[in-house]
């Protein structure tokens, strides 16, 4: 994989915004999600990251643990709806788009070809194209971004909310429909396969921190809907 610019830059970035590296949700892994309560709360669409949030490092099938989810959210949401975005597959070290189309073969959905890894803003406008070209459009506000990387997926989502983003403003579109500030930042942390010990320990390190500086705070009735979101009755590995 080559060197990760943007992703490099995202500590100092947090001297500016340290919320960056903050999720709104965090489960064990994706069959804690309902994806009908999403929709029905208004979430329309869903970007996934792809190594050890849905297959094993390096592998392009599906973790067998996460078949019947996975097929949920499609069905939800529908095939096109759910957008791979990976720093491997689809991204400039995947000559000829390969593992693209192995990827996008076997988990049977979209995979983002981008020329600039995530968190990069120019991967963010590749996202915001493809939601765009859709035969219904999806905005910013109805999308989930799913991934088990802090200076990564959840950077990348916090990052696609406006310019005058705010705790406050995050928090606000948990309580309507496609809110117009961007999308639902959610951390899995369960790793099917250990990888990047170091990055991973500094990505909560630096979580930590800022959660202690500045928690997320949530009224009664948006911790009440976050918990529809998630199912409980989930067995563990």
């Amino acid at each position: 994989m080559p060197f990760n610019l943007s992703g490099a830059l995202v500590p100092f970035h947090l001297l500016i915004k340290p919320r960056l590296v903050q999720p709104f949700l965090v489960v064990k892994d994706i069959r804690h999600l309902d994806f009908q309560a999403f929709f029905n709360a208004g979430y329309r669409a869903a970007v996934f990251d792809k190594d050890n949030c849905l297959t094993l490092p390096h592998v392009d099938t599906l973790v067998p643990e996460l078949k019947e989810s996975w097929t949920e959210c499609k069905t939800v949401f529908g095939k096109e709806n759910v957008l791979i975005v990976s720093n491997s597959a689809g991204a400039v070290s995947d000559a000829g788009d390969i593992k693209a189309e192995s990827v996008s073969h076997s988990l049977e959905a979209p995979i983002l070809r981008h020329g600039t890894l995530k968190p990069s803003y120019r991967c963010i406008s590749s996202i915001r194209a493809y939601f765009s070209s859709l035969p219904q459009p999806v905005t910013d506000g109805e999308l989930l971004v799913i991934g088990d990387r802090i200076f990564t997926d959840v950077v990348l989502a916090n990052r696609m909310q406006s310019r005058t983003r705010s705790t406050e403003h995050t928090s606000e579109k948990i309580n309507g429909v496609g809110h117009p500030q961007g999308p639902l930042p959610i951390l899995v942390e369960n790793l099917w396969k250990r990888d990047s010990t170091v990055p991973r320990f500094l990505e909560k390190a630096a979580l930590k921190l800022v959660n202690r500086w500045a928690p997320v705070s949530k009224t009664d009735d948006q911790e009440t809907l976050l918990k529809s979101f998630v199912r409980s009755n989930v067995s563990s590995n």
